[in-house]
């Protein structure tokens, strides 16, 4: 795959997959075997396992949101700097949904192999991501 291959399959992996929640497309993103380390601690494989795992983020926050700040691409890899958006509704980390809205940063890592993405490893700011789930808003005292 050249430059421009790989980076548009990775903003269909997040518009599409991720942004869409449209899992049509699953198997000409992702490989049948696919690796996917996911910054809520959880390593999922094959396109049940991501899909299971995209669900989980989805219960805690329905209107997950993924933005691609900026994309860098070398041979068979290519890493994408990205913001996550939503709103806490769900459970997660044993959190209660609060209502509060999140943004936080992270980067993707992804491998291609047959023209499709075969490993992925995502490494957010759980800290920040926390943070906003566990301190007080103003007024809650």
């Amino acid at each position: 795959m050249d430059t421009e291959d790989s980076k548009a399959l990775v903003r269909r992996f997040y518009e599409d997959l991720w942004n869409r929640r449209d899992y049509s497309a699953i198997g000409e993103i992702l490989t049948p075997d696919i690796a996917f380390h996911g910054s809520l601690d959880i390593d999922a494989t094959g396109h049940d396992g991501f899909t299971d795992y995209a669900e989980t983020v989805r219960a805690a926050f329905p209107d997950f949101h993924n933005k691609i700040e900026e994309m860098i691409a070398e041979g068979d890899r290519l890493a994408a700097c990205l913001t996550y958006t939503g709103t806490h509704r769900g459970e997660i980390f044993g959190i209660e949904g609060t209502g509060r809205p999140i943004r936080y940063a992270g980067v993707g890592i992804f491998v291609f192999r047959d023209e499709r993405i075969s490993h992925v490893w995502v490494l957010g700011d759980r800290l920040a991501l926390l943070r906003q789930l566990s301190e007080p808003t103003p007024g809650d005292d």
